[in-house]
């Protein structure tokens, strides 16, 4: 989905320009190095035993890597009723594609959460089939200025943990979360 320069100033509000810029420039994933750290990662500490010592993923490393807020409210659990958002269906990103030339303001509003929603779902709260869009980031989507005042960076922590923990303690093949932190 690309990132059209008229959302930009909603992506710059939601704290989340940074990110996008790194989507459209994205990164390597180096796997034998992602799975020697899943090899080393200690769920009851959240850290990395290395031969020299112990190491982890910390919310500065996020703020720097990611230029996601680390500061401000907790982002959790749902929000409200689906339902409220949803009405028969589901989007599909070929719908957004391509924001038309004229168009006005709040239709530019509407891509500009679409392309939140994409950057939630894909680069940072990814799951392992990594084509899906949870309906759960919606809420927080809907009044774009409010985005602001979450901290994305904290969030985004707390999912890599949680995703290395699972494939840590279980015979879980695909890693999932915001691997670019590792």
């Amino acid at each position: 989905m690309p990132m059209h320069e008229r959302i930009i100033p909603y992506l710059e509000r939601a704290g989340l320009y940074h990110l996008a810029r790194l989507n459209s420039q994205w990164f390597w994933l180096d796997e034998p190095m992602v799975s020697a750290f899943i090899e080393r990662w200690r769920p009851e500490t959240h850290t990395f035993h290395m031969p020299f010592g112990e190491c982890t993923v910390t919310l500065q490393d996020v703020a720097f890597q990611l230029g996601l807020p680390v500061d401000g409210e907790a982002v959790s659990g749902c929000l409200g009723e689906f339902e409220t958002y949803m009405e028969g269906g589901r989007p599909a990103w070929e719908w957004f594609s391509v924001l038309p030339p004229d168009a006005n303001e709040e239709t530019v509003r509407i891509y500009a959460r679409a392309y939140i929603m994409m950057l939630l779902s894909t680069q940072l709260f990814g799951d392992k089939s990594a084509n899906r869009v949870h309906i759960q980031w919606l809420p927080f989507v809907v009044n774009l200025d409010d985005m602001e005042r979450y901290s994305w960076g904290s969030a985004a922590l707390a999912w890599l943990y949680r995703c290395m923990c699972r494939v840590a303690n279980r015979n879980v093949t695909n890693l999932a979360g915001p691997l670019q932190l590792l």
